[in-house]
């Protein structure tokens, strides 16, 4: 399984560390052409996260995720008129729209052939508030046709899905689709505890209620989480007068991502054996090979991602870059040094042997297809 987080333009850190895993999986399979559809057989991702998880999914080398990012990086935030960005949302949403039919095809669905893995999209619908991690297994309740109406979560078009959560609000429109009779309004999946859909993956995977019912040891499973940086809003000299709405208003939500972030994290650390991932916590560490407080840990799971601040990138070797606001969702112009943090985050924690243990060509041989490999006779 592999996931991949939230994290607006600075998606392209994270195209470092999924490059990297490209190139250590092509040589252990010396395979040179392989592409991580053909080895993961479950790919997920947030907002930025679903744009790289969707295009992974459909045979994408991570290459052709990163000209995606750097030709379209900007008008993905090409400002909106004047008006708009005083009433509604700072971007315009066109541009974004047209890159994703162009890149997945606009009649493309979520049940289409063309995604050759199992893929989860997190959305968040305000329509009914509630989370919405949406797969393409095809026994999933609402991907069973007449088991609930006629409504299909299948006939989805996908690009619709990955802009629904790339949604942010202040930053775009809203998505709105229809499924059956009903129209739905869907917004960013990280205003979701699935900013990180690391665990939540793993339930879908694991829980009879899902319908995918793969087995859950550290041998069967491996799930990869890829972070896109973050930065703890410490303020270390606040004090109350400081504390007023605005500061509220600005603040909370992305107190509340960070928190659920780190959080979704340390649940696949504790149910989980962990083999790589910073400190969570001057109090717990890092949880890595950590036994307790589950005797049989229910998969093998690495953490790869880094703090943003003076410390963590110091950590890299890219303290020379702390300066820079590196945590913005909108900071195309910083695209060159989020990327060389990404390398070095990839040069400093992905390892060969987090993935020959699991390496499915020598299971099932050179004919292996990323939906074949499942963990489950009862999977698909």
């Amino acid at each position: 399984m592999l996931s991949i987080d939230g994290g607006g333009i600075r998606g392209v850190i994270a195209l470092e560390v999924l490059a990297r895993i490209e190139r250590e999986l092509r040589a252990q399979t010396n395979k040179n052409d392989l592409v991580l559809a053909e080895w993961f057989d479950f790919i997920g991702g947030t907002s930025t996260g679903a744009i790289i998880a969707a295009g992974l999914s459909i045979g994408m080398t991570v290459n052709e995720l990163r000209v995606i990012y750097t030709e379209h990086g900007e008008n993905m935030f090409k400002k909106a008129h004047v008006l708009e960005r005083v009433t509604r949302n700072r971007y315009c949403h066109s541009q974004l729209e047209d890159m994703l039919k162009q890149t997945f095809g606009a009649s493309t669905t979520l049940g289409s052939n063309k995604i050759q893995t199992l893929l989860m999209l997190v959305l968040r619908n305000a329509t009914t508030d509630s989370p919405w991690p949406i797969t393409n297994n095809p026994n999933a309740k609402f991907n069973v046709r007449g088991k609930v109406g006629d409504e299909n979560n299948l006939d989805i078009p996908l690009w619709q899905l990955v802009r629904a959560s790339t949604a942010a609000p202040t930053f775009y429109m809203p998505e709105q689709i229809k499924i059956g009779k009903k129209t739905h309004t869907f917004v960013d999946g990280a205003l979701t505890p699935y900013n990180n859909p690391a665990f939540m993956m793993f339930l879908k995977a694991s829980m009879p209620e899902y319908n995918l019912n793969w087995r859950t040891t550290e041998e069967d499973l491996l799930l990869v989480s890829v972070g896109t940086g973050v930065q703890p809003g410490a303020a270390p000299h606040l004090n109350l007068k400081d504390m007023h709405f605005l500061h509220s208003a600005v603040s909370v939500p992305a107190a509340l991502i960070y928190a659920n972030i780190v959080e979704q994290d340390k649940m696949c650390r504790i149910v989980g054996n962990c083999l790589e991932g910073d400190e969570l916590d001057v109090e717990i560490g890092s949880l890595r090979g950590n036994r307790s407080p589950f005797e049989k840990k229910l998969f093998t799971y690495v953490r790869y991602n880094a703090e943003l601040t003076e410390d963590g990138l110091a950590a890299i070797g890219c303290e020379h870059l702390a300066h820079l606001p590196l945590n913005r969702l909108d900071a195309v112009d910083l695209m060159e040094p989020m990327r060389e943090v990404g390398t070095a985050m990839a040069d400093a924690k992905v390892k060969r042997e987090h993935f020959e243990a699991h390496c499915p060509f020598k299971k099932l041989g050179a004919h292996f297809s990323g939906k074949e490999n499942v963990a489950s006779d009862e999977c698909l």
